[in-house]
């Protein structure tokens, strides 16, 4: 699955791979359970719905 991720102050979408999202969602809420996290936008997004986790959002990259 392709996620794309906007910060709240950008305009566009991003492709951004995994490794990246793991580093952003530790920014973002800390070491907590950073797969948890990304399993859960995983699954959150999977039918085409947006995702915040504090000041960025994700998605899934549309085909």
């Amino acid at each position: 699955m392709k996620i794309e991720t906007r910060y709240n102050y950008e305009k566009s979408w991003t492709l951004t791979p995994e490794k990246d999202i793991v580093k952003i969602i530790e920014v973002e809420i800390g070491n907590d359970d950073v797969q948890g996290v990304l399993g859960y936008i995983k699954e959150a997004i999977k039918d085409g719905k947006e995702i915040s986790v504090a000041t960025c959002k994700f998605r899934r990259k549309k085909d």
